[in-house]
């Protein structure tokens, strides 16, 4: 535990380095904080915070630059700050303006967050653990060709083409419909798969088609994601150059931003921090990431995430995730006629 000075002089250091991207001198210390010390003393309290592996200095008369140490007990000690109410309601504002459609929600939280704390933002699509069956549609498209239009619970809605061995009428298509949604409604894949009933080989074959639609579903973790403000992030000073920012690039075009920044066990509804090499992928270690679920635990959950440089405004990036994934749980508990938990 850092003594009281300490740790004033080390949330100046890491609060303008935030803002200036440059090495913070000791004077600018005593400037910020009206310290009533001299530059000696601020300079001893500086190798103290160095030797302990809290800051940096190129050299003994350099400014000094904070590690991962000093910004994870920067972030441990922030005081909880909320968005400041204007674009609390803003935000609001503009969430209930869009259709009731996920994918809306998607772009506009990644937009939104993006826009508010200035690095790239990704939200995924709300789902559950195992989805579940809701209704079935089969439409007649041309002699044996049908398409499966299958509903899951949380407006998600899957089509594919089938082709049967013989023509369908519409007729035909209409009672395996009916038949199928009165068996399975409400159930989940292992549900289905040992609720055993009569079928002929139609509709034994729309049946395959269902499960092997919901078995693909259920294994997708982050397949729909929206995501924005790559460049606020790639204008950052530490990536202009192109070092570090190249990783990111790459994670994006190859669809794995969400896989490598995810950390392995996330908590209920509590923003998580993942600092610089606290990342368990060694390519993002110059970033930090930070993250929450949203939605309802036994329903259907997302995650909204900021991925920025460790010199990201922390306070105000734990305040827009925050309130962002609070507004999007309150949409999905609308969504399923529920009441928002957490958050």
């Amino acid at each position: 535990m850092l003594s009281a000075r300490s740790e004033t002089i080390l949330k100046s250091i890491v609060g303008q380095y935030i803002v200036k991207a440059a090495p913070v001198p000791s004077q600018s210390i005593i400037n910020d904080f009206e310290l009533a010390v001299s530059s000696a003393t601020i300079r001893n309290e500086m190798a103290h915070l160095e030797q302990e592996g809290y800051i940096t200095r190129p050299h003994s008369s350099a400014g000094s630059i904070p590690l991962d140490k000093g910004y994870r007990y920067y972030v441990e000690t922030l005081s909880d700050i909320e968005l400041p109410l204007a674009e609390r309601l803003l935000v609001s504002h503009l969430f209930h303006q869009v259709e009731r459609e996920l994918e809306d929600w998607l772009s506009l939280a990644a937009t939104l967050t993006a826009q508010l704390v200035q690095n790239v933002a990704v939200v995924t699509l709300p789902k559950p653990a195992h989805c579940q069956f809701q209704h079935l549609e089969l439409v007649a498209l041309k002699d044996s060709l049908a398409l499966v239009v299958l509903v899951l619970h949380g407006a998600m809605l899957r089509q594919q083409l089938i082709t049967f061995d013989q023509a369908m009428s519409q007729e035909d298509l209409t009672a395996i419909a009916n038949k199928l949604n009165d068996a399975y409604a409400d159930k989940t894949r292992a549900k289905i798969s040992v609720n055993k009933i009569k079928m002929v080989a139609a509709e034994q074959q729309v049946a395959d088609c269902l499960l092997k639609i919901m078995r693909d579903e259920d294994e997708q973790e982050y397949e729909h994601t929206s995501l924005d403000g790559l460049h606020f992030t790639l204008n950052q000073p530490e990536f202009r150059r192109g070092e570090g920012g190249q990783v990111l690039i790459e994670l994006v075009d190859g669809r794995n931003l969400m896989r490598t920044i995810t950390p392995e066990k996330m908590g209920g509804s509590k923003v998580q921090v993942i600092i610089g090499k606290e990342n368990r992928a060694e390519t993002i270690q110059k970033y930090s990431v930070v993250i929450n679920k949203y939605g309802l635990p036994e329903e259907a959950v997302g995650v909204i995430s900021v991925v920025g440089p460790t010199r990201m405004p922390y306070a105000r990036t734990i305040s827009a995730v925050h309130y962002i994934s609070s507004v999007l749980s309150q949409m999905v508990a609308e969504l399923y006629g529920r009441k928002p938990e957490g958050n």
